[in-house]
């Protein structure tokens, strides 16, 4: 019964996230689940309490992120970022599609995947409109690269930042290992998007040029903050800080310059997101509690060599198309962490590039699907699809081989 009621609260959590119905939002749905199996004894406040103390620092580390992206918004980082983009391109779309996956690119893995699908996604719409081509390719791009770009840093992805301390190593070694499997997938994304809508990045034939934008200058402050503190997270292993503070200097910064009104600061840190995120967490440890996690164990490979990274890789993207990569993250990681290094990271290939193959498989998909709607377009599901299949697989393979290619190296 206590495990029945666990996986039921799993289900409705993730069904909520998915229909994210006004009556029923995912974060009171989560809330009042993981409090359910607490007062029904499936959860013992013992074990609540370990996991919340557990996911506290990640949680304060994620809200920080979330004021620096704000802060970077509100000084007008992302708009300058669209007018060099426009006038960039020269009316190319195919130079424009370059420039949204440098910038998409560095965007999710600087300041995490929510700001590339919640910030750039609409300024790449405004920037497409303002040249008068599709913005097809390149809101896809945004929506890949949000998920596949995140492999770089511990900060680029929550999953991310729920794995660095399994992981067992430093920042700057976290970036070294993710480099190239973090180049492998973005050239795959190219390769097939650029190929995929070769139609939609041709140049206009009827003559007439793309308007002339002047792009405002970057905001110096911002992007000095910004690069403080990419280098304060890669010294903080070395002198024992957590990560967590620098992020919240770095969020204190742009604060303090651009002087937002409290309210602001309060939606900037999304405290329904972070109650989702600590209910679910709640959640998934009652059911790994109660066999889930053995479940996991008895299909997740064990070793470090290359075969069984490939197999941890490709079960946790299995798993992330089944109930999302939060979830799944949350799942995979105590298995894959006994292992040590190597597959706590394939695991992160898995569920950050994984989620390319279907709707569901990341948060960032479905609130990147909202965005579109807001602009009155559409998405297709056989397109998405089709896409997925031939980014995803390549990918996986390519960074998985790169990382145990790292691994041996590195």
């Amino acid at each position: 019964m206590s495990e029945a009621a666990a996986l039921v609260a799993l289900v409705a959590t993730l069904g909520a996230a998915v229909a994210r119905a006004r009556l029923a939002p995912d974060w009171v749905v989560a809330a009042v689940a993981a409090l359910l199996l607490v007062a029904t004894g499936v959860l013992s406040v013992d074990d609540a309490r370990d996991a919340a103390s557990d996911l506290g620092p990640t949680l304060g580390f994620l809200a920080a992120l979330l004021l620096l992206a704000d802060g970077c918004r509100r000084a007008g980082l992302f708009d300058a970022l669209g007018a060099a983009m426009a006038a960039g391109a020269r009316g190319r779309p195919r130079r424009l599609l370059a420039l949204v996956f440098l910038v998409a690119a560095g965007t999710t893995a600087v300041l995490s995947l929510d700001a590339t699908v919640v910030l750039l996604t609409p300024v790449v719409f405004a920037t497409a409109a303002r040249l008068r081509t599709s913005p097809r390719p390149h809101v896809y791009a945004c929506s890949h690269l949000a998920n596949s770009a995140s492999l770089l840093l511990p900060v680029s992805n929550l999953t991310n930042l729920l794995a660095f301390q399994s992981s067992g190593v430093s920042f700057a070694r976290f970036a070294a290992l993710m480099a190239l499997p973090w180049l492998a997938a973005i050239a795959v994304e190219w390769v097939v998007l650029s190929r995929a809508f070769r139609g939609d990045l041709e140049p206009a034939v009827d003559g007439a040029s793309a308007p002339r934008t002047d792009a405002p200058p970057l905001p110096r402050f911002a992007l000095a903050v910004v690069g403080a503190t990419l280098a304060g997270f890669a010294l903080s292993s070395l002198v024992g800080l957590a990560p967590a503070w620098v992020a919240a200097a770095g969020a204190l910064a742009l604060v303090l310059h651009e002087r937002p009104p409290p309210a602001a600061l309060v939606r900037a840190a999304e405290p329904p997101f972070l109650v989702f995120v600590l209910g679910l967490a709640l959640i998934v440890r009652a059911a790994g509690d109660h066999g889930l996690e053995s479940f996991v164990d008895a299909f997740v490979p064990h070793g470090t060599g290359l075969l069984a990274l490939l197999a941890v890789a490709a079960v946790s993207a299995v798993v992330t198309n089944l109930v999302n990569n939060l979830p799944a993250t949350l799942i995979v990681l105590p298995v894959a962490a006994a292992g040590g290094p190597g597959p706590v990271l394939a695991m992160l290939v898995g569920v950050n590039v994984g989620p390319n193959l279907t709707y569901v498989g990341s948060l960032a998909t479905l609130l990147w699907r909202r965005v579109v709607h807001a602009h009155d377009e559409s998405t297709d599901l056989g397109e998405f699809l089709r896409l997925g299949a031939l980014t995803v697989p390549p990918a996986l393979v390519a960074g998985t081989v790169l990382l145990w290619l790292a691994l041996e190296v590195v």
